[in-house]
């Protein structure tokens, strides 16, 4: 019944979505004709079959899921008997099928939500276009769903009675509940800004841009792929055993790509809504994320990439790259078309001015996009032309990525105190004198300290500067609301505000990392029963060995007591199903000041050792401790949130001004103008 229910519901959605599109290239030929479309002709009614098609295949899927239903192929290859209800739930997006059901439903959700939005504009042909781009791309999706990438395919004559179930790494934290379906919705949200492009190219009417709101759209899906990138790196963390949050995987830089690429472009969509500039780069930019979302999904479900991160493969490839060079080509004719059009009147002001820094910021992303994307591609295409296989490790990536890094840390630092156009050197030092003295009284305690290095030194300093930066805009804007009678909340939404505690977010993330990886203490310690040892300035004591067992792992656990507070569980698990998968589970005690990471290396069994890691004549009951002390780490995570706390306020519509208060703009305030111009 599910597969019935289920392939109903991709075919329904396949015909209407079809059909509504169809619908809407004729209204908008009818609309470039001076006719009416009445609105039983207009494709995004259709939009509701769409949504209750794919409603009813991603609920026979969970339900499928949910009661173990192995008649289905892809039930019986990511679920188990065994497998508890919340993992069993998170099978849609464990594998190539459910995921691409669930990039369609979301990104039925997101066109749903363009044409409410739009409503009353839907007879503009910017935004008919748009509908048209965002139905022909759900379209291309669940074509697949209804071919070659069908949730619903029979496992054959022979159901297996039990199930492999989901992937280790898969059913081994929550966070699988939650990173997956944010990194989907982010990429998905990224076609909005994709789709309106396209309709200011097609009919001409550049100047619409600003109206549509795609700065909120930007922000709002690097909002939600910020923090669907963090949360992946706190998941690697505490998942896979290594003790680091990012090692440059292949999986990762896929999505990395157009997380750089629509940074680049939240910020220049600032300078072409206050100057009119960048008109030609922004398009380009809004093509180049939408573009690298679909590299992404070949990187990550084609099975051209070894990595940890990748849980399957597919005949895809052919299919995905295809509809990749339809949308880069048939953009790179609209723009060649509109180009003209596109170029701005206005021109750049000087270059060291806030448009200026926006656009260093913009050099920095899409060049570090750029050596990002080479290290990624190099190995298949080295591999592809000598079929030999080579790796592209972290040094190539951290040689560019710490440069690179700093200099954005000193654009944040210094942008938000440039004025636009034109700069005056002695109001910049003005803005910024505080925060620079108090970044170099830091950096001077911290090297009588003894801490050396040059680099994070420069790092801290520039973030302490950043920081005094984001704090001083936020300060004027409270007071600027206070003016004109808005609370504290109406002071911290809107884009200023917003992005200033985003910067914050980042500032703490910068911190995080550079403090955990420059301070790291790391070390192996082999114990007897009783025994401690110290590593990074912590105790651990090796009280115990355990095995815990249930219906879906068995652990074979070492209790360890950190400090003399608090006990750990480092562990060896081996899951059923998916031929009794091994997988290291470390244990973290985590505070505001430091992680103390543990992992189970290797047991002492006599002359044998058992675990990942041989040692030799390791007496019998003895284990070997792995301990990582990274101070301030937990920082990375708190400013993930703050960043992405920062993006909701971003996008929030500015509170309006109380009835009877002064206004800021009024002229016999002068005391109140000047307070807005020093902000």
């Amino acid at each position: 019944m599910p597969a019935a229910l289920g392939t109903f519901g991709v075919i329904v959605a396949l015909v209407a979505t079809v059909c509504g599109l169809a619908l809407q290239l004729a209204e908008l030929w009818r609309t470039a004709h001076g006719r009416v479309t009445p609105p039983w002709l207009q494709g995004r009614y259709l939009l509701v079959l769409t949504a209750a098609g794919l409603a009813l295949a991603v609920g026979s899927m969970e339900y499928a899921l949910v009661t173990h239903d192995f008649s289905l192929a892809y039930v019986a290859d990511n679920n188990a008997t065994v497998t508890p209800l919340l993992y069993s739930i998170t099978g849609l997006w464990s594998a190539l099928e459910g995921s691409i059901l669930l990039w369609a439903a979301l990104l039925c959700a997101v066109t749903c939500a363009v044409c409410v939005a739009n409503w009353r504009r839907h007879a503009d042909t910017v935004v008919g276009w748009a509908t048209a781009v965002l139905l022909g791309t759900l379209a291309f999706f669940l074509g697949l769903l209804a071919g070659p990438a069908s949730p619903f395919a029979a496992s054959g004559s022979t159901a297996p009675s039990q199930g492999q179930g989901p992937n280790a790494l898969l059913q081994d934290n929550p966070l699988v509940a939650i990173h997956p379906p944010l990194i989907y919705l982010g990429l998905v949200l990224f076609t909005v800004p994709f789709a309106f492009v396209i309709g200011t190219l097609v009919t001409g009417r550049i100047d619409d841009a600003e109206h549509l709101g795609l700065r909120r759209w930007a922000v709002g899906a690097w909002t939600v792929l910020t923090v669907g990138v963090v949360l992946g790196a706190w998941w690697s963390y505490q998942v896979l055993g290594w003790g680091g949050f990012w090692g440059w995987d292949p999986v990762e830089n896929a999505v990395l790509l157009p997380w750089l690429v629509g940074t680049a472009y939240v910020h220049s969509v600032v300078v072409e809504e206050r100057r009119g500039l960048l008109r030609v780069w922004n398009a380009v930019l809004a093509v180049a994320v939408f573009a690298l979302t679909i590299l992404a999904t070949y990187l990550t479900r084609s099975g051209v990439l070894q990595s940890v991160h990748a849980f399957s493969s597919s005949s895809l490839g052919v299919l995905l790259l295809g509809f990749l060079g339809v949308v880069v080509l048939g953009s790179l004719a609209l723009l060649a078309w509109r180009g003209d059009q596109l170029r701005s009147p206005v021109a750049i002001g000087e270059p060291v001015s806030r448009e200026g820094a926006f656009i260093a910021n913009n050099v920095l992303l899409v060049g570090f996009a750029v050596v990002v994307l080479l290290g990624t591609v190099f190995p298949l295409a080295y591999q592809a032309l000598h079929g030999a296989t080579v790796t592209v490790g972290p040094p190539y990536f951290d040689t560019v990525a710490v440069p690179v890094a700093l200099c954005l840390l000193f654009l944040m630092a210094i942008a938000p105190v440039l004025g636009w156009r034109q700069v005056d050197a002695a109001v910049v030092w003005r803005r910024l004198r505080v925060g620079a003295w108090v970044a170099t009284a830091l950096v001077v305690a911290l090297v009588a300290a003894g801490v050396r290095g040059v680099g994070m030194l420069v790092a801290y300093w520039l973030a302490v500067i950043a920081a005094g930066t984001a704090l001083r805009v936020l300060a004027g804007n409270l007071r600027a609301a206070r003016t004109r009678g808005a609370g504290y909340l109406g002071a911290l939404t809107g884009r200023s505000s917003g992005g200033m505690v985003v910067h914050l977010g980042v500032v703490l993330v910068a911190i995080g990392i550079v403090t955990s990886v420059g301070f790291a203490s790391r070390g192996e310690v082999t114990l007897a029963p009783g025994q401690r040892a110290s590593v990074g300035g912590h105790t651990v004591r090796y009280v115990a060995l355990r095995t815990v067992r249930d219906a879906v792992r068995t652990a074979t656990q070492v209790v360890v007591v950190v400090d003399g507070d608090g006990r750990f569980y480092p562990a060896v698990t081996k899951f059923t199903g998916r031929s009794g998968q091994v997988v290291g589970t470390p244990a973290i005690d985590s505070t505001p000041f430091a992680d103390v990471y543990l992992t189970f290396d290797a047991l002492g069994v006599g002359t044998a050792v058992s675990g990942p890691q041989l040692v030799p004549g390791l007496a019998r009951g003895s284990v070997v401790v792995g301990v990582a002390v990274e101070p301030l780490l937990a920082w990375l995570w708190v400013g993930g949130l703050v960043c992405g706390v920062g993006g909701i306020l971003a996008i929030a519509p500015r509170a309006r001004r109380r009835r009877g208060a002064p206004s800021p703009f009024d002229v016999s305030a002068p005391r109140v103008v000047r307070q807005m111009e020093a902000v």
